[in-house]
C-alpha cells in the first residue's frame, strides 16, 4: 500500500512539475542559456529544442482531456480572456486548461484513495474533485494578479526610457520599439505588451487601436488611464515626452503614497496579534510566578 502511494505521488509530482515546465518553458529557456558558457552554443540550442518538445508532447497529453468538460462558446471566451490576462495568447492553452480540469481532479481522487482517506471519509473524494476542479482556476488568478502587478511596477520605468527616446529625436512608435528591446530583462512584462503594441502597428492597425488593445489585454488601471492620456494628446496635439513624464512622475506619487497608506496602518493591524498573543504571554511570565507564590502563601496560612 505504501509503495503504491509512493508511486503515484511520484507520478503525480512528474505531471505537475511537465505542466509548470510548459507555462514557464520560455523562462527555463532563458535561465539555461545565462547559466551555460557561450562555447556551448550547440548545447544550448540542443537543450533548448528539447525543453520546447518535451513541453509540446506534455501539452498535446493534457490537451486530449479537454473534451470530456461542457462547454459553450461564451465560457471559452471568458477562459481565453483570462489566459491573454495571464500572458498565454494561443488557443492552445486554453484546451490545456481544461485539460488540466480533468486530469488534476482524477489524480487528487486517486491520492484519496490510495493513502485510504476514502475509507475513513466518503466525503474526502467530493472534496479532492471539487478542489481539483477548482485549482488551475485558482492558480490562473494569482498569476494574473502577479503580471498585472508587474506591468505596474515596471510602468514607470518604461515611460522615463520611452520619454528620453523620444526627447533623443525618436518617434513614439520607434521609442515603444527601443523600449521593449532595452528593458526586456529588467521588466519582461510590459515589454512584451509594449513590443506587441508595436508589432500590431507595423502590420498597419492605427496607434488608437493598439493602445486599446493594450488596455483590454492588461486590464491594469494605470495602463488605461495612459491610454486615455496618449488619445487626448494625440487628439489635441500636446507634447507627448510632457505628458509621459508628468504622468510617470504622477505614478511614483501614487505608489509612495500607497506605500505610506499601508504602513500607516501597521499600528492599528498590530494591535489585534498584540492584544491576544503578545500581552496574555507577558502576562503569564511577569505575574504567574507571583500568583504561584501567593496561593501557596494562601494555602499554608490557611493551615
Amino acid at each position: 500500500m505504501a509503495l503504491a502511494a509512493f508511486t503515484f505521488v511520484a507520478v503525480f509530482l512528474l505531471i505537475a512539475s511537465g505542466t509548470l515546465l510548459l507555462f514557464f518553458r520560455q523562462e527555463m529557456a532563458q535561465r539555461l542559456s545565462a547559466a551555460l558558457s557561450p562555447r556551448a552554443e550547440g548545447r544550448r540550442v540542443l537543450r533548448r529544442l528539447k525543453i520546447r518538445e518535451a513541453g509540446s508532447s506534455l501539452g498535446a497529453f493534457v490537451q486530449q482531456f479537454e473534451k470530456v468538460l461542457p462547454k459553450n462558446p461564451k465560457e471559452v471566451s471568458v477562459a481565453q480572456k483570462r489566459m491573454i490576462l495571464a500572458g498565454y495568447r494561443s488557443d492552445r492553452a486554453v484546451r490545456i486548461s481544461y485539460g488540466c480540469k480533468v486530469l488534476i481532479p482524477i489524480a487528487l481522487a486517486a491520492l484519496v484513495a490510495a493513502t485510504g482517506l476514502g475509507q475513513r471519509s466518503p466525503l474526502a473524494y467530493m472534496f479532492a474533485l471539487v478542489l481539483g476542479f477548482m485549482l488551475p482556476d485558482f492558480w490562473l488568478g494569482r498569476k494574473i494578479k502577479s503580471r498585472q502587478l508587474e506591468i505596474r511596477l515596471g510602468l514607470p520605468n518604461a515611460l522615463d526610457l520611452i520619454v528620453v527616446c523620444v526627447e533623443a529625436g525618436l518617434s513614439l512608435d520607434h521609442a515603444i520599439l527601443r523600449t521593449s528591446e532595452e528593458l526586456k530583462e529588467g521588466y519582461p512584462e510590459i515589454c512584451d505588451e509594449l513590443g506587441l503594441v508595436s508589432l500590431e502597428q507595423r502590420a498597419g492597425r492605427p496607434r488608437v487601436d493598439a493602445w486599446r488593445n493594450l488596455a483590454e489585454r492588461t486590464d491594469v488601471d494605470t495602463i488605461r488611464a495612459l491610454v486615455a492620456v496618449l488619445i487626448q494628446a494625440d487628439q489635441f496635439g500636446t507634447s507627448i515626452a510632457r505628458t509621459l513624464r508628468m504622468y510617470a512622475e504622477g505614478l511614483r506619487v501614487k505608489r509612495r503614497q500607497s506605500v505610506e497608506e499601508k504602513a500607516a496602518k501597521t499600528t492599528v493591524k498590530l494591535v489585534f496579534p498584540l492584544v491576544l498573543f503578545i500581552f496574555p504571554s507577558l502576562f503569564i511570565v511577569t505575574a504567574g510566578p507571583s500568583m504561584i507564590a501567593l496561593t501557596q502563601f494562601f494555602a499554608n496560612f490557611s493551615k
